[in-house]
């Protein structure tokens, strides 16, 4: 079945970077929309990019503009996430989605822990 695999979480200090990844496998992953999302404990799981399927057009939550980007490689099947700049509110865990033609594949997810 399809699956797609975040990797690259950790624990950093505040102002730091860290970099994830999601590797898809079993789709046609130049089809897809990406996207990463992130859920703190107790709050909602919230869109933080998302990238189109070609790569020519991103969006950022606002909370992330300037700090964040995404890219994606279509010929390794991945998406990235480099988060710059880090604070303890951007603690975690990122999950990574893809969304083609209403269907919708969700990663486990990775935790990301920023420490002040």
């Amino acid at each position: 079945q399809v699956q797609l695999v975040e990797s690259g979480g950790g624990l950093v200090q505040s102002g730091g970077s860290l970099r994830i990844s999601c590797a898809a496998s079993r789709l046609t992953f130049s089809n897809y929309d990406m996207s990463w999302y992130r859920q703190a404990p107790g709050k909602e799981r919230e869109l933080v990019a998302t990238i189109t399927r070609s790569g020519d057009s991103t969006n950022f939550a606002d909370s992330v503009k300037g700090r964040f980007t995404i890219s994606r490689d279509n010929a390794k099947k991945t998406v990235y996430l480099q988060m710059n700049s880090l604070k303890p509110e951007d603690t975690a865990v990122y999950y990574c989605s893809g969304r083609f033609v209403g269907v919708t594949y969700w990663g486990q997810g990775t935790q990301v822990t920023v420490s002040s």
